[in-house]
């Protein structure tokens, strides 16, 4: 009678491990549930576009060359790519580094925050996913804003 209740038990932990597993692996990143990175990308082109269209967020693109305008899109791609657990590889400077010097006020990166909201409704991202990567991106603004 023992050995059964073990042999029952037993059985019971490995049905509720594998189900865990299963449940566990079926939850995609967030890269995934954003579409991959072609789709990233196309957002973070349109946001591109929406910050050199600003009157009072252009100062940051303007005078860039070609090849740094490309940078920094390549950039701007990589770094949400890896943040949202693509398989991408971010290589550029940490956001500090990055946004040193540029005296970014809290009206600015509100302006930007709301540029990057109507990228990706442009774009029919879901709330969840929309919420969790502007979640992301505030959990960054520390590092931007004011330096």
């Amino acid at each position: 009678m023992k050995s059964h209740l073990k042999a029952f038990f037993l059985v019971a932990i490995l049905c509720l491990i594998f189900t865990n597993v299963k449940t566990a692996s079926s939850q995609e990143s967030l890269y995934k549930r954003l579409g991959g990175y072609d789709a990233i990308a196309a957002v973070s082109d349109d946001f591109i576009s929406r910050l050199a269209g600003d009157a009072q967020l252009s100062k940051f693109l303007a005078g860039l060359s070609v090849d740094s305008q490309k940078k920094l899109r390549q950039n701007l791609v990589d770094f949400i790519c890896n943040a949202t657990g693509g398989p991408c590889l971010y290589v550029g400077r940490d956001m500090k580094t990055a946004h040193t010097g540029l005296h970014i006020t809290e009206d600015q990166w509100n302006i930007a925050a709301g540029h990057l909201t109507e990228s990706l409704n442009k774009f029919h991202v879901g709330d969840k996913e929309k919420d969790e990567l502007l979640g992301a991106v505030i959990s960054i603004k520390d590092q931007i804003v004011g330096q």
